[in-house]
């Protein structure tokens, strides 16, 4: 596979975006800024491999030069750079088509995270805390900043969620948090029951990509924004004003809401956002159904139905059902070391993606 056109054509397009940056009239237009901005920061990793690769091959070529001069010292050096280099070209290649390969346009962004308890009654609720508090101690361990919209708790008074959103706040996160989205299984001996009989319940992970302003417009005349009273953590002052605030979005009906923040203005502000999220991915959602085809049994591609993962606690594993991936290390997992997972998922995209391009 000839890569070299491609990257020729990468790195002209990353210095006419150069010149488009340092343009004074693109400097006004903030909007424009930031698309160009973020456009660079893609092509950069590229460019600036492709260009290592470029010195490479050049100080190959001076040192073959050299081995030709007859001066013994000189090509006593020149093979033994010729050793050192040599090898890092197929290293180089390697990493270049990994680079070449078709990104994500949404794994820099930051998330919106929503667990739904589903099948499994008071024990499907308490699976979904147990997933809340895997993601923040991963969060934790990525020092990423995590913070609560909403959520909804098990009226049982056992500890569970019905439902928990919120909002992970880090360059990067959706490219490792991308393969959460789908159906989680838990088997295992509920708290609640007194026979010691194995139940399988289950909760639902959705991981949407925060969507930038650039990206979604909504008219003030397309929302119906409700605010009352709380119900949420937050002591006598939440509960007693109306600081919760719902909006619900007239052309799609998308409702959303958020009651962590004692201000309504600051609860308001977050509602916004995530709704302008939930827009986005209802967009991409849409356009991911249209190409139906071609991302059928891709590992990244989101689809919430999909039973993705279980974890069984008689036998400490958790099986990752699309890669076929089985851990023994559940309490480590749990306790939010889940990069042995993520790093297998992405490998696993890479080479379908390879195999995608060399097909």
């Amino acid at each position: 596979m000839n890569i070299e056109p491609k990257l020729q054509a990468i790195e002209q397009e990353y210095i006419e975006v150069g010149e488009k940056l340092s343009d004074p009239a693109i400097a006004s237009n903030p909007k424009e800024l930031q698309v160009l901005g973020k456009k660079r920061a893609q092509l950069e990793p590229v460019v600036m491999k492709y260009r290592e690769y470029q010195a490479a091959l050049k100080s190959i070529a001076e040192a073959k030069e050299l081995i030709k001069s007859g001066d013994s010292e000189l090509e006593a050096l020149a093979r033994e750079e010729l050793n050192e280099l040599e090898p890092q070209i197929e290293n180089f290649t390697h990493d270049l088509t990994l680079l070449l390969l078709p990104q994500d346009p949404n794994d820099e962004k930051s998330v919106v995270v929503e667990i739904r308890a589903g099948t499994g009654g008071d024990e499907a609720t308490l699976f979904a805390a147990d997933l809340f508090r895997m993601y923040v101690r991963f969060c934790e361990r990525q020092r990423w900043k995590i913070e609560v919209i909403d959520s909804s708790t098990n009226t049982a008074g056992i500890g569970g969620y019905k439902e928990i959103v919120f909002r992970i706040d880090s360059n990067g996160a959706y490219s490792k948090m991308k393969y959460e989205s789908g159906v989680h299984r838990v088997q295992r001996v509920p708290v609640t029951e007194a026979s010691g009989r194995i139940h399988t319940s289950a909760a639902t992970v959705a991981v949407l990509p925060e969507a930038d302003d650039v990206e979604v417009d909504i008219k003030p005349e397309d929302l119906k924004i409700d605010t009352y009273r709380s119900s949420g953590a937050g002591g006598q002052h939440v509960n007693m004003t109306d600081s919760a605030v719902r909006i619900t979005h007239l052309p799609t009906g998308i409702v959303v809401t958020c009651q962590d923040e004692r201000s309504q203005i600051k609860n308001r502000a977050r509602a916004m956002s995530y709704l302008k999220t939930k827009l986005y991915d209802l967009e991409q959602q849409k356009q991911n159904s249209e190409q139906a085809s071609e991302r059928r049994g891709m590992i990244g591609s989101g689809d919430r139905s999909e039973r993705i993962r279980t974890y069984n606690f008689p036998q400490n594993r958790i099986t990752d059902h699309r890669i076929n991936l089985t851990l023994y290390k559940l309490e480590a997992y749990l306790d939010g070391d889940l990069y042995e997972m993520i790093d297998a998922m992405l490998l696993a995209e890479q080479t379908q993606k390879l195999q995608n391009l060399e097909g």
